[in-house]
């Protein structure tokens, strides 16, 4: 089989970067993901490069090419070259030494077949020579592609026992590329070794549970996973994907687009103390700890736009398609923009009002008339409806 032709194989420097590693005397490949999308017909984002080169002659070589070489994994055989300001890895053929399920030891080898043993699925062990477009399959990956189905290379317990993150890996590429039922061999190994992941980083489980709730149908193969327990070791708050399942569905009505954030929400117990614990748990970011805790805390109906200019409007959108009322009102917060009232405490003491707490409470109550006045932007408008507040917060004195 031939790799299709494909604009991505004409980006600009790409050329100069296979003559100056030897593609045209099979010193170098494409690999992985730029190959088995191309056979997918789907579009192609990152070019990876694997090559018999050690990586100080790719280095030397990148340099008498002009081209930048950045050591960004040497460790790991892996050169980054960059090629009209895009990234290209080039990584040296390897064998494992040792590995522990979270790290290798590797070794190089100039073996092509050796190198691609290595790797997790037979549909990312595919490799294609760029002078001739010829595709290498040394473990059937193109049939595997031909029937959407993922597939460990060799036997799936010791793919695992190598690296205990390819359990998620699994369900991630399965749910991308898969159709029908999963592997019945991967998915036993995935549920046999499921505490495996107790051993790696939770900033690693995050980045690939993220991966898979991006995914734009990734429900049926997150129940999968919740019925075969595989995230009850790092996760035993998920043990339902239907909600999940209701979110994908409001989000595809709504128009909106997949928020991984979001999706995780649907999966936890609507509590804010669960929701907070499990974001600290994963290393979340403050942003994304904010947002999860917010979508645990039940939609009140509010105005949408008073809900967005209370609460944020991404927060707003969770709380509205996790919520009861109808997912189109998410839309409608598409590109909203949070308006600025012009008036603060000090003008509300200016009409009467004495600093202390009753100015913030008035405050509140002027927010709220002006949001459901529609947010006028007039400052006329602003002064009359704080004129109203706060004689509203004189009568109550009396």
């Amino acid at each position: 089989m031939k790799l299709p032709a494909s604009s991505w194989q004409h980006r600009d420097g790409l050329a100069a970067l296979m003559r100056a590693l030897g593609g045209d005397a099979g010193d170098t490949r494409f690999v992985g993901g730029c190959v088995r999308d191309t056979l997918l017909g789907l579009p192609v984002s990152d070019v990876d490069l694997a090559t018999r080169l050690p990586p100080d002659a790719v280095i030397e070589r990148l340099k008498r090419a002009r081209i930048k070489a950045v050591p960004t994994g040497l460790a790991h055989g892996t050169v980054t070259a960059v090629v009209a300001g895009a990234p290209v890895e080039v990584t040296t053929l390897r064998r494992d030494v040792a590995t522990d399920g979270r790290r290798a030891t590797i070794a190089y080898t100039g073996d092509w077949r050796e190198d691609a043993a290595r790797r997790d699925f037979t549909i990312n062990a595919l490799s294609a020579d760029p002078a001739t477009l010829e595709v290498f399959d040394y473990f059937g990956g193109e049939a595997d592609l031909a029937a959407r189905r993922v597939r460990f290379i060799g036997d799936p317990l010791t793919r695992i026992a190598e690296d205990h993150l390819r359990i998620l890996r699994f369900f991630r590429f399965h749910a991308r590329f898969g159709t029908g039922a999963p592997d019945a061999e991967g998915l036993a190994a995935c549920v046999a070794r499921a505490n495996d992941l107790m051993a790696l980083s939770r900033e690693r489980i995050a980045d690939e549970l993220t991966k898979l709730l991006a995914l734009p149908a990734p429900a049926e193969t997150v129940a999968l996973m919740v019925e075969g327990g595989v995230l009850k070791p790092v996760l035993p708050e998920i043990v339902d994907a239907a909600p999940l399942a209701r979110l994908v569905r409001r989000e595809a009505a709504a128009g909106v687009a997949p928020d991984p954030v979001r999706r995780l929400a649907a999966l936890l117990p609507p509590d804010p103390e669960v929701a907070a614990a499990v974001a600290a748990r994963l290393r979340l970011s403050k942003r994304a700890a904010k947002r999860l805790v917010s979508a645990a805390v039940a939609d009140d109906d509010e105005v949408a736009a008073i809900l967005a200019y209370r609460i944020g409007r991404e927060e707003a959108v969770d709380r509205i398609l996790l919520g009861p009322r109808d997912a189109a009102t998410a839309k409608a917060l598409e590109g909203w923009e949070r308006p600025r009232l012009k008036l603060g405490g000090g003008d509300l003491i200016a009409m009467g009002l004495a600093a202390g707490p009753e100015v913030a409470r008035t405050l509140q109550l002027l927010e709220r008339s002006w949001g459901e006045a529609g947010f006028p932007a007039d400052a006329e408008a602003q002064r009359a409806l704080a004129r109203d507040a706060v004689d509203q917060a004189l009568r109550a004195r009396q």
